[in-house]
């Protein structure tokens, strides 16, 4: 698949596989600027690119296990959906949930996009068709 990229500063790097297309689904997203993520905070973290992502598809914006793991940094909205008709920068929203300021610095990867397909649906009102779980939930499953 082909997709339609746009640097918007010449030092924004593209979304890369770490160890290549046929072993990660996801690619690295890295930051276009310093930014400084204070305990217990959300910043935006800019790319400095933009996508021209097909119809029917999205870009699923992930958070890094690692940076998860090391720093206790996630992303408070993941996944974040990317629209196809959106042309403006990608930006990343990254939470400290540690108890140490977190200094993200031009060019770590702070994130990973996966491409995925959806399907358009159309409502369709009426009685539900049942099925074993009913309408059980929210732990449900543990009795």
């Amino acid at each position: 698949m082909r997709i339609r990229i746009k640097k918007l500063r010449p030092e924004a790097s593209l979304p890369a596989y770490a160890h290549g297309p046929d072993e990660d689904a996801g690619l690295d997203l890295k930051a276009a600027a310093d930014v400084l993520l204070p305990p217990g905070e959300t910043r935006l973290v800019p790319t400095a690119l933009a996508l021209e992502i097909p119809p029917g598809y999205e870009a699923q914006i992930r958070p890094r296990s690692g940076l998860a793991l090391k720093h206790l940094i996630t992303m408070p909205n993941a996944p974040a959906t990317i629209d196809p008709g959106y042309r403006g920068e990608l930006q990343v929203i990254l939470l400290n949930l540690g108890r140490q300021p977190y200094q993200v610095h031009a060019g770590d990867r702070i994130a990973q996009m996966v491409i995925a397909r959806y399907e358009r649906i159309q409502w369709e009102e009426g009685d539900l068709g049942g099925s074993r779980r009913g309408d059980g939930g929210f732990g449900s499953s543990g009795r």
